[in-house]
């Protein structure tokens, strides 16, 4: 019977997969106005069944304390599944950002004259279906919804067994929103519930075009290493702040603590501080200071603990360069300069978002030049990376890869494009005998 019931489930996911195929090729081709006018129906609907969101992720909630009781779910995972009544409002408000937004599909990015009459577009267009696997965030559901639908693209949605009630309530809304669009298919967002949906859905290379893994580097990776489709997503978010001896030290003090305790379970808050040795007598006694007031247990290096100034500082280890907290701890090192900052950050980051606190901008310039992440600041916050801090509307997730986007990911990163040819009967044997010459003039 187990069997027969494995099959029917696999069964189920491949044909949810193939309707949202479907459902991308007809999305593909409605107006911008069309997919703006469901979206702000989808945004009014999250604001007025906030109060049944709030019920399903009590649900979520109170099934998911005793994990965290027995240490089975880390407070940083607890604290991103709950949401209140203000997060319903920023849910709904992140949507109208990306109707805010311009339309991405159907732009010209080049026109070239190959010859008299031969006339070559490039012209952007959706991926098609997009697999989301995310841990934990309720707000990802119309996060990602909204970014999909606007960018004309299906997505296929498989949340965390610990979010099941808030995602499964989410979606409902969503795809009844769009009841009154007969134009837009139901099947634009489809949710994936059962246990054995990841381990098929990575195999699923000719239905889904691309995997978006939101979760744990352990999660990230299994992901990444266990399917052909392309994966945009980042592991480890271990990020920088670096203190130069030219800081402001008012500056330095705001931007070290607001790095660490504004939001410190998410993946752009700060894990290690760098501070240079000169400024450090001056910035390090008040800086621990302000994160013990803040609750924020502080490690350091053996320089560090001289400055702590009868403070308590716990020796920093190794593994504490490569730790990925989310929480609130914080691990400094001194260095001698910025070529040392540099060379530590390259070794020990994730090419998330670093940042330098300096008035010199020769110093700056390097540190933004050589350091290797998809986000470098200035004398701000690593908080700043962020999908809609940056303007993008919503965030579809954050690539510290290299390839089709980076950084926080919004309505580019779920298009790409395509070659429109136009010609009068041409063909290639007059070009390649020598009877007609190429012009390639851009137009």
């Amino acid at each position: 019977m187990s069997v027969v019931r494995n099959q029917l489930e696999v069964s189920d996911i491949q044909n949810s997969v193939r309707r949202a195929r479907r459902a991308a090729h007809v999305l593909a081709a409605l107006s911008g106005e069309r997919r703006d006018e469901a979206l702000l129906a989808a945004a009014k609907a999250i604001e007025a069944r906030s109060a049944e969101i709030l019920a399903a992720n009590e649900k979520d909630c109170a099934a998911a304390l005793p994990a965290v009781e027995r240490g089975e779910m880390s407070r940083a995972m607890f604290a991103r599944l709950r949401t209140t009544e203000r997060g319903i409002v920023e849910m709904a408000e992140r949507v109208r950002d990306v109707v805010r937004l311009p339309d991405p599909l159907h732009r010209r990015l080049s026109a070239t004259e190959l010859d008299d009459h031969l006339v070559l577009y490039k012209e952007s267009c959706p991926l098609g279906v997009v697999g989301v696997i995310f841990e934990a965030r309720p707000e990802v559901v119309p996060q990602v919804a909204s970014l999909a639908l606007k960018s004309g693209n299906a997505v296929c949605l498989k949340g965390g067994a610990e979010a099941a009630e808030s995602n499964a309530m989410l979606v409902s809304i969503w795809r009844e929103a769009l009841e009154p669009f007969p134009d837009i298919p139901p099947d634009s967002v489809v949710l994936l519930r059962s246990r054995e949906d990841v381990a098929l859905i990575l195999t699923m290379h000719g239905e889904i075009d691309m995997i978006v893994p939101r979760g744990s580097e352990q999660f990230v990776r299994y992901i990444t290493e266990n399917s052909r489709i392309p994966v945009l997503g980042h592991g480890e978010g271990i990020c920088h702040v670096y203190v130069h001896q030219d800081a402001d030290l008012q500056k330095a003090f705001d931007v070290a603590l607001d790095s660490k305790v504004q939001y410190p379970a998410a993946c752009n808050s700060a894990e290690t501080l760098l501070v240079h040795r000169d400024i450090a007598p001056a910035f390090l006694p008040p800086m621990i200071t302000q994160f013990r007031e803040a609750g924020v247990e502080v490690r350091g290096d053996p320089r560090t603990l001289e400055f702590a100034g009868g403070q308590e500082v716990l020796p920093a280890t190794e593994e504490d360069w490569k730790k990925e907290y989310s929480d609130l701890i914080i691990s400094i090192k001194i260095v001698d300069g910025v070529n040392e900052a540099i060379e530590h950050i390259n070794r020990y980051g994730s090419r998330h978002t670093e940042s330098i606190v300096t008035e010199s901008h020769d110093v700056a310039a390097r540190f933004m030049e050589f350091v290797d992440a998809a986000g470098v600041f200035q004398n701000a916050s690593t908080r700043f990376s962020d999908g809609f801090r940056y303007g993008l509307g919503a965030e579809l997730g954050v690539s510290t890869g290299k390839l089709h986007a980076r950084g926080p990911v919004g309505l580019e990163g779920l298009t790409t494009y395509k070659y429109k040819l136009f010609g009068e009967g041409q063909t290639v044997a007059s070009y390649s005998k020598g009877h007609r010459t190429f012009k390639h003039r851009s137009i």
